[in-house]
């Protein structure tokens, strides 16, 4: 019984994103599984080297690359969204998985949990 959490939202300008990732992390430290999917605008979580001080957030790339330590169990990047974003693997933190194929993705998960 894994959870899929959604993020579509960009990483700064909004809470609902941070809220998700907080969800995603409190889930698994309860030992649920979860794991979360990144796609439109919120595939730039995923981008290296983020400077958030200029907003007065923490950084997204701080807390994504503890993902693992919490036990969150994949961290899932749309294909198409990256290419939308010019993200390309190279510039992607480390661990994420490219899914062409969303559906399946959304289907593969007993709870699907969208964050905007």
């Amino acid at each position: 019984m894994t959870t899929l959490i959604v993020i579509d939202q960009a990483p700064y300008g909004s809470w609902s994103g941070r809220e998700a990732l907080d969800m995603a992390f409190s889930l698994a430290a309860f030992d649920h599984p979860a794991a979360m999917l990144f796609t439109g605008p919120g595939v730039n979580w995923l981008r290296k080297g983020q400077q958030p001080d200029g907003v007065g957030q923490k950084s997204a790339e701080k807390n994504l690359s503890a993902a693992p330590l919490f036990g969150i169990e994949a961290l899932i990047a749309d294909e198409h969204a990256c290419q939308q974003y010019g993200l390309s693997e190279s510039a992607m933190l480390p661990g994420i998985e490219l899914a062409s194929n969303i559906q399946n993705v959304l289907s593969s998960h007993t709870h699907v949990v969208f964050a905007g």
